[in-house]
């Protein structure tokens, strides 16, 4: 399944959350572009990820993370499969067609979001992070394309509730999806 959102809306918790109570394995689109940047000796800030996302797709593809990935995921033995960072309608071309694939649309208020970035700290400098440097970061060319999955996204989950109200919900959309025939 395919995890999608603007930056803080919850993707990563939703992400442990299944592989926790669901036994599932996380992929993330991030993952090599933050490997490129330690074998780079490179501070592992979102503006790098970001810049590093762009220069990587533009030179070899935009769709060069989801082969990664893809290739990372049919060595797993994993029986559910979290594909986490999905940011445009080209990260799931290779993935779309499968029928276990289930893309989520996570959403959340822009302040919400801003006070997770800076409560977590995920990036070097995200602690400090200004409310207008967070929406500076949101119009990066790697997050403009975010509102365009949750059109395609077959669940939309707002996450604006308690962390129990989330899990409920992941646990009703996967319960309902696995009970669906193929």
């Amino acid at each position: 399944m395919g995890i999608a959102s603007e930056i803080g809306a919850g993707k990563t918790t939703v992400g442990e959350y299944i592989k926790k109570k669901h036994n599932g394995k996380a992929f993330k689109f991030s993952e090599p572009l933050r490997d490129i940047l330690k074998r780079l000796n490179l501070e592992e800030t979102r503006a790098n990820v970001q810049n590093l996302s762009t220069a990587l797709r533009e030179t070899f593809g935009q769709q060069l993370l989801s082969s990664v990935l893809l290739l990372d995921i049919k060595k797993s033995d994993s029986q559910v499969i979290i594909i986490d960072g999905i940011r445009r309608l080209e990260d799931i071309e290779f993935f779309k067609n499968l029928p276990e694939f289930l893309l989520i649309y996570i959403e959340a208020p822009e302040r919400m979001r801003f006070g997770r970035i800076v409560g977590r700290g995920e990036n070097f400098g995200d602690s400090t992070k200004t409310f207008e440097q967070f929406q500076k970061d949101n119009q990066a060319e790697t997050e403009l394309m975010i509102h365009k999955l949750k059109d395609v996204a077959k669940e939309v989950i707002d996450n604006s509730g308690t962390p129990e109200d989330l899990y409920a919900r992941i646990d009703a959309v996967i319960g309902n999806f696995f009970k669906k025939p193929n």
